[in-house]
């Protein structure tokens, strides 16, 4: 199917929302009805589609009734879950690699019962205490994967490839979220660790907000894009303001809509679909009124810059781009010959 701007999934991401209730109380543990007024308030901006951020819900750690909870409350409001975004829970951390690789696995099978399309996970790892003091957290260093290390890249391919095996079994896809200094940090080791992964129903989430924000030298946005929208099946996009002066050795950045910011979202949609892209679009923001923002964001890609006609010219991505459930069996089989190819 060739999707254009009326019918796109966009999906807004549960960043914007607390996981503490105003009076203390975590939001995995509270009654549905909390739920259900959050969901509600996502549709009362116009989502239908929801990406189920772990900051807010970690539905791969509820029990199989507050699971069923969880979905009602959604259907209530009226929205949908279109994938899960499983962050900071990296499967090569040294210290709790095992205990994330065995809570993806758990998302996974959430994801799947909740009838999302595509977990999105990556390799970076939790804020320093110094960064969870600062008003942008990005303004800090954090976790640096260890370069050259033949060993841990091969457990990164190995644990993805888990994943991904597991996902085509429930009939999900997986996408590798891209971020600073993590073997996702830069697009040619992204495309490198997809590639040595070897499933179609893994990809990249080329979030390339999260690389432009830095405030350091960062690789073109342009050229990360041209390498990596041919592997890409599920897209966070945000965007940020951008000064430089390398001169004075000068590098900042600030959020901003996809239109004002420093990457050129029209150009990207541009080069995403010659390449076959079709798949799930989630907004991101920090900061501020984020969900009118990314409602924003969904007006600007809908209204502006999403293919109005489904004639233009799409090219032939080199992953799945659809998750394939109508063609899951009852042990998966049918999935697992299509990640393999």
């Amino acid at each position: 199917m060739t999707y254009v701007a009326d019918d796109w999934r966009i999906a807004t991401a549960m960043l914007p929302f607390p996981n503490v209730t105003a009076d203390g109380r975590s939001v995995q543990d509270v009654d549905a009805s909390y739920w259900c007024d959050v969901f509600r308030e996502v549709a009362d901006a116009g989502f239908r589609d929801v990406d189920l951020t772990d900051c807010w819900v970690r539905i791969g750690d509820l029990s199989p009734s507050r699971l069923d909870e969880f979905a009602t409350a959604m259907r209530e409001a009226d929205v949908v879950a279109a994938g899960v975004s499983a962050i900071r829970c990296s499967v090569i951390d040294s210290h709790c690699g095992d205990e994330n690789l065995a809570y993806s696995h758990r998302t996974i099978d959430a994801a799947a019962h909740l009838g999302c399309a595509v977990v999105s996970v990556g390799l970076h790892q939790q804020l320093t205490p110094a960064q969870k003091r600062r008003l942008w957290f990005w303004t800090l260093p954090g976790h640096v994967d260890p370069a050259d290390d033949a060993d841990t890249w091969r457990l990164a391919v190995r644990r993805l490839r888990e994943l991904g095996e597991h996902a085509a079994e429930v009939g999900l896809l997986l996408s590798l979220e891209m971020y600073e200094d993590t073997y996702l940090g830069t697009a040619d080791s992204s495309v490198r660790l997809v590639e040595d992964i070897g499933l179609s129903n893994v990809g990249l989430n080329p979030d390339l907000g999260n690389l432009v924000r830095l405030n350091r030298p960062v690789e073109s946005w342009h050229e990360m894009a041209v390498k990596t929208l041919p592997y890409t099946n599920y897209w966070h996009v945000k965007n940020y303001l951008r000064y430089e002066d390398p001169d004075r050795d000068c590098y900042l950045a600030m959020p901003a809509t996809l239109q004002d910011g420093v990457i050129n979202y029209r150009e990207l949609i541009r080069l995403a679909t010659a390449v076959g892209f079709q798949g799930i679009i989630c907004t991101e923001h920090y900061g501020g009124d984020g969900l009118s923002v990314c409602a924003a964001n969904r007006e600007y890609l809908r209204s502006r810059i999403l293919p109005a006609r489904p004639d233009y010219r799409l090219g032939e991505s080199r992953v799945l781009q659809v998750a394939p459930v109508e063609a899951a069996t009852g042990d998966g089989q049918a999935v697992k010959e299509l990640a393999h190819g």
